[in-house]
């Protein structure tokens, strides 16, 4: 099953803006910072045509915190020259 088949069907300009609004979602979540770079991502797996509920594993919490371990000393890797904050999560996200 071709996931995509629905593209050629798309015309110039209604491909061009699909691209559009999927780099927008892509540049988004790029620019997430702190500590929305933990969430759950639903809104921009929505932008699929695939209507799907993701089936997702959710570690223990060992292992998660193990992860997000990681997660953060791969941060200390990748980009060490990154402005470190202090605030501390203060509530729940935001639906999105």
């Amino acid at each position: 099953m071709d996931l995509d088949a629905d593209l050629d069907r798309l015309d110039r300009n209604r491909l061009a803006e699909e691209v559009r609004k999927l780099r927008a979602a892509i540049r988004e979540h790029r620019d997430t910072s702190g500590m929305e770079l933990c969430w759950h991502h639903p809104k921009l797996w929505g932008l699929l045509p695939e209507r799907v509920e993701p089936e997702i594993a959710v570690p223990e919490w060992p292992q998660f915190l193990r992860g997000c371990v990681r997660y953060r000393q791969n941060l200390d890797e990748e980009r060490p020259d990154a402005p470190r904050m202090t605030e501390e999560y203060q509530g729940e996200r935001g639906t999105d």
